[in-house]
């Protein structure tokens, strides 16, 4: 059974939902055009690959929105991610950048820890995120003022608060279009419009990252129990969406979306 005959089944409330997102990435694009004409834009949209990101992808490109779009590919992406990436810079109006791990560390810290470190403990899996995520991410958003990502409330708990714009980061803005969509919206939007996605999904796999950290779930199991699987609840996260506040007003998220 495809992940679209399994998950299909828009909210009631879903085309509230996609003009609010519309609206937030087109004001967006405006907000955080380019400095300079012919620059780079100021905000881009870190893409895993996943259904909510090719989702967002697809906005970004069929509304014609001067944002940009990157991927971090780890080096330990499955194949099935990497050949949707090659589709996704072929086919995207937006450029796809990619960025990788420094090499040397990532070398270093395998020949340091072996190749299972990250089932050793916490810390060790978290020092590899460090070197295939944190820092490649550290420079993909150098010199932008915000940021777009594919977070909903309904992922797990530790993202139950997530804001649709989320300005408690000093540096930049993150902006998260989809806060309020359910997985069911994410694909009634893939199916109406023939949203390219990681066939990963139809294998029962809803969320999706480096092969060694990601398997299938079962029925009934949450959302994001493939990912880090052998770890405590609270530890899934490998710090790219680290909660730093309480939701702030939902009317205000509302009218700031909408300006």
């Amino acid at each position: 059974m495809s992940a679209i005959t399994l998950n299909a089944r828009a909210s009631t409330t879903f085309a509230e939902k996609l003009a609010e997102t519309e609206t937030l990435l087109t004001q967006a694009a405006l907000d955080y055009a380019p400095s300079n004409v012919g620059g780079a834009p100021r905000i881009t949209l870190a893409c895993s690959l996943g259904a909510e990101d090719m989702v967002i992808a697809h906005l970004i490109n069929h509304l014609q929105l001067n944002i940009g779009i990157f991927v971090l590919e780890t080096g330990q992406l499955h194949a099935e991610t990497l050949a949707l990436l090659e589709r996704l810079q072929t086919n995207s109006r937006a450029p796809v950048q990619v960025f990788k791990p420094i090499e040397e560390a990532a070398i270093q810290f395998v020949a340091r820890e072996g190749r299972d470190a990250i089932f050793k403990s916490i810390a060790l899996r978290k020092a590899c995120c460090q070197i295939r995520k944190m820092e490649p991410l550290a420079r993909a958003l150098d010199g932008k003022a915000a940021w777009v990502t594919g977070l909903r409330r309904e992922q797990s708990g530790a993202r139950a608060e997530v804001p649709l714009i989320d300005t408690t980061d000093a540096t930049r803005a993150k902006l998260n279009p989809l806060a309020n969509w359910t997985w069911g919206d994410v694909w009634h939007f893939i199916a109406e419009n023939k949203v390219e996605y990681n066939p990963l999904h139809d294998q029962f796999y809803p969320s999706i990252g480096c092969a060694p950290c990601t398997r299938a779930i079962s029925l009934g199991e949450d959302f994001r129990a493939g990912r880090w699987w052998w770890e405590d609840e609270a530890a899934k996260e490998c710090g790219l969406h680290v909660k730093t506040s309480s939701l702030p007003n939902t009317e205000t998220n509302k009218e700031r979306a909408s300006a």
